[in-house]
This record gives structure tokens, sequence and C-alpha cells, in this order.
């Protein structure tokens, strides 16, 4: 049986289409099984059961049966000829029922089916191609004659009167085919590039899913040690509290008894004075000079000796011993602080002094070597192989292991760079300023460069935020291989933190482009708070 023979075979009489889950009627006519089930539920009202083929009656509706040998000759007609399905194109010339196409004709502009496709003329002119709707784009808009070749140069398809008359005349052209050909290499080997790109794309993102569910379980960690510290900090601040008011309450109690007993004593002298009086005043109005006169001399009554004794008792009972009360303070919240840095791994700043012999000689180090300026004067250092040759000087001390932090006062510097470098850095030329090279990391800021920025091998990494800011920390922790920098105005800030691993000692670095800088230190933010909320007379 043709092809085309089959395909009608297959169609369902009601919906024109490949039989899908086909059923049978009794009186032998198949159809797809929501097909016939729509056209039954349409008679229901009618009392009878007609067959859309035969008309065929029945006064009950009809049982449907399941025709398996129908349905996989249906899908094998689909699996054998998916594309001319999918397509939808049919034959231009089956005109009575939709027969899909095989091919389309570029010079007839016309698509055929099997039987069609036998009759059709097969001279070199008639092209057969794949079915398509797009006859007319496949002919010269100019020439209507079908595109044969690619213009190279023009990136074009032409036909072959452009190639020999047209404006294409003298290019060079590649026939389709080969054109086509050399496109698909070509897209091929893009799709290879960007397959590998795919691939280090996905492998990119499973690396920062990764990193976010190690930030995820190291957020989670932290936060679970910081809500434990906080609750033993409550706790030890409740205890350091009833510890306070405990000796404030201790203290009150043993000056309130001697304030008590004084007070008794007080009374019953009171009451002696009380009953003095009154006998004195009896003799006072007594009219017998005998009696008065016979009467022991007063003056012993006024005991000046004995008032003055009780006013040294109350001078004695003494006040709240404040220091005691003070030092009870400033133990407990040092102790509460001791335990928090040892808790959180937080030293107290590094004690950073600057190696006035690495100095450029434009740079004065002070007498405390914490500050480095820029004055007017050569200061005239001895030549030493460690002397840097312009605006700056590091520290004495290297960093080689753990954590550590030092704070800078750049207030007083519109042009200035605070950062950490290694002790074989260069000392001269271009390259011998901190982040001008790879053996050092530096932050930048000040009047002149009002935005921050991180330096390092000379590439200026700009940070988002315009903090202005007095005071810098600079934060390392060596075996992690991480250098972090913190603006330290009314809240520390992070600004950024350098990822790298060390491989030499670490010495602190300043560049002092004008003005002055100094490692600073100070009292901590909790001394402040209690300096601040303590009586004065403390």
């Amino acid at each position: 049986m043709a092809s085309a023979d089959l395909r009608q075979e297959l169609d369902c009489s009601i919906c024109l289409k490949i039989y899908t889950d086909p059923v049978t009627l009794r009186c032998g006519h198949n159809f797809c099984g929501v097909c016939i089930d729509r056209v039954l539920d349409t008679q229901k009202g009618s009392g009878v059961y007609t067959c859309p083929e035969c008309r065929a009656e029945c006064q009950e509706r009809p049982a449907l049966q399941r025709n398996i040998t129908l349905c996989k000759i249906a899908e094998s007609f689909l699996s054998t000829r998916p594309d001319q399905e999918e397509t939808g194109i049919f034959c231009t010339y089956c005109i009575h029922s939709p027969v899909p196409a095989a091919n389309s004709c570029l010079l007839c502009e016309a698509s055929l089916c099997d039987n069609h496709l036998r009759v059709h003329s097969k001279s070199a002119e008639h092209i057969l191609s794949d079915p398509t709707t797009s006859l007319g784009n496949r002919k010269c808009s100019v020439h209507k004659k079908i595109l044969e070749y690619y213009c190279t140069e023009d990136a074009a398809c032409i036909c072959v009167s452009c190639s020999l008359i047209g404006e294409h005349r003298g290019h060079q052209v590649e026939s389709l085919d080969e054109a086509f050909e050399n496109k698909k290499m070509k897209l091929r080997n893009v799709l290879q590039k960007l397959s590998t790109k795919r691939e280090e794309t996905e492998k990119r993102v499973q690396r920062l899913q990764e990193r976010r569910r190690e930030d995820e379980e190291k957020a989670a960690d932290v936060t679970e040690r910081v809500t434990a510290l906080f609750r033993d900090i409550r706790r030890q601040l409740e205890d350091l509290e009833k510890r306070f008011l405990s000796e404030i309450s201790t203290q009150e109690e043993s000056v309130s008894l001697s304030v008590s007993d004084l007070i008794q004593q007080l009374e019953i002298k009171k009451d002696e004075l009380s009953r003095k009086m009154r006998h004195i005043e009896e003799l006072c109005n007594m009219s017998d000079p005998v009696t008065v006169l016979q009467e022991p001399d007063t003056g012993d009554l006024c005991d000046t000796e004995d008032t003055e004794r009780h006013d040294d008792q109350v001078h004695d009972v003494g006040d709240l011993d404040v220091g005691l009360i003070s030092d009870i303070l400033h133990t407990g919240l040092s102790d509460i602080i001791t335990g928090i840095n040892i808790r959180i791994y937080v030293q107290e700043p590094s004690d950073i002094l600057l190696d006035i012999n690495t100095a450029a000689n434009n740079i004065l180090i002070s007498g405390d070597w914490k500050t480095a300026s820029r004055p007017n004067i050569n200061q005239s250092y001895p030549v030493t192989p460690e002397r840097f040759q312009y605006y700056q000087v590091m520290s004495t001390r290297t960093f080689s292991s753990g954590r550590h932090y030092w704070e800078v006062d750049v207030s007083k510097s519109f042009s200035w760079r605070v950062g950490m470098c290694y002790p074989s850095m260069d000392r001269k030329g271009s390259q011998s300023h901190i982040g001008d090279n790879n053996k050092s990391w530096c932050l930048c800021g000040g009047w002149f460069n009002k935005q921050y920025s991180l330096i390092h091998e000379s590439i200026w990494v700009r940070l988002p935020d315009n903090i202005p800011c007095d005071t810098v920390r600079i934060y390392l922790d060596y075996e992690a291989g991480q250098l972090s920098f913190y603006s330290l105005c009314d809240r520390i800030r992070h600004l950024h933190t350098v990822t790298a691993t060390f491989t030499e000692p670490l010495h602190a670095a300043l560049w002092v482009g004008s003005g002055c800088v100094k490692i600073s230190g100070g009292v901590r933010k909790w001394e402040k708070f209690i300096i601040k909320h303590l009586p004065r007379d403390w």
C-alpha cells in the first residue's frame, strides 16, 4: 500500500487526523475514543445511537472496544514520519484531504506528497528540499531565481545571475551546500566553546553554592556562639549586679546599725538631760533660799566633754565605702570583657612602633615612634638598605602567625595609605609604594580621594561607599590569609577583606601623602561607658 493511501486509512472520519486511542463500534468502523464519545453524548437525548460512518442504529449506547492493532499501526506510522507530522506541511495538490508533504520543490514553490512526488519532474532545475512554507525566501528577490550560492564577502545567499551580472559579480562565492557545511562547522566550534563555558559556569555556580552553604553554616555557628555569649554576658552582668547591690546593702546595713546604736545612746542621754532640766526648774521656782543653797553645785550638769564624745561618735559612724564598691564594678566588668575577648578570639590592639631605619627622608617620625608626618625639611637620615625612597615607613614588628589588629588616625592627612607589606618589598623606584606591587596591600583615602580604594599590584579597587572617618582599623588573620579593613566612626563598619596566601612575615606600613598619620590607641569602649556613667566623685 502506498504511503499516502496508508495515511488516509489511518484518518479518523470525525477529526480527519490520525487515530488517537482508536476504538471500534459493533458495525466495525473505527474512531478516536474521544471523538466517538463526544458524538454519542450529543445523541443521548434522541433515543437512538447511530454510527457516523454507516448510520447503523442501536437503542442503547454502544460499548466501545479499544482497537489495539490499529492503535499500534497508528503509533508506528507516526514514529516513522515524525518530522512530517510535526511540521504540519501538507501536499499542495491533495485538495480533497490533507496529506503530509514529503518534499517541497523550490522551482514550483509547491509541496508534494509521496504520490505526487513520483510524477514530479526529475530535471535538475526542480530542486527538492525538506517540506517548508518559506518557498518564496528560497528565490532571489531581484532575479527570481533559486538561491544556489553564498557570497562570503557580503554574507548573503545569491542566485547564479547575482554572481555573474549582479552586484555580487567578482565576489568570492561558495555553493550553498559548501557554505552550509562551513557554517555548521563554525557553529559546532561555537557550540563547543559555549559548552565549555557553560561547564565552567556550572562549576563556578557549584563553588558559589558550596561557598553559600559554608557561609550559612558559619553564620549559624557564629549566631549560636554569639547567642550563647550574650546569654552568658547577661548572666554575668546579673551576678555582678547582685554582688554590687549586695555590697551596697551590706554597707548600708552596717552603717544603719551603728547609727541606730548611737541614736539609742543619745535618746538615753536626752532623757537624762530632760530630768535634770526639770529639777533645775523646780529649784528656780522655790522661795526657800536654804533649800536652794543646800543643793549640790550644778556645774557638772552640763558635761561638755560628754557632748564632744558623742559628736566624735557621729563622725566615726562613717559612710559607704565607695572605693570598694567601685573596685567591685571595675573588676567585674574587666573580668567579663577579658572573658569575651578570650571566647571570640579578640586581642588587644597590637603594639605598633614605626621603624625609623625604614622611614624615607621626607618622613618625620615622632619621639614615641607612633606618628609619621610630611615636613618641609629633609631629614637626612643615614643611608641604609632598608630605607624607603619615598613617603613611607613600616613597623619594627612583624607578624607571621595569629590574629592581630591595629588602628590608624588619618584625620590630619589629606592623602594616605595604610596596610601591610613583606620585608622583601622594593625600597626604591615607583614599585616601592605600598599597594603598587605584589608584596603589599593597602587601603587608600584622604581629602584628595574622597572614595576609599584598595590597592594591590597597582590595581585599584574602588569601594562603593564613601564613608568619611578619622580612624581606620587593620585586622590580620595570618593563618586564614585574610587582611580586613574597617572604618571606626559611630560604629565599626567593614570596608573590604583581602584573601591571600601569605608567604612571608608581614609589617604594618604607612604612606603619607600630606599631613600626618598616627598609630592610635586609647580607651576601649567599655571603659568609656564606665567613665561616662559612674558618679563624678568615683
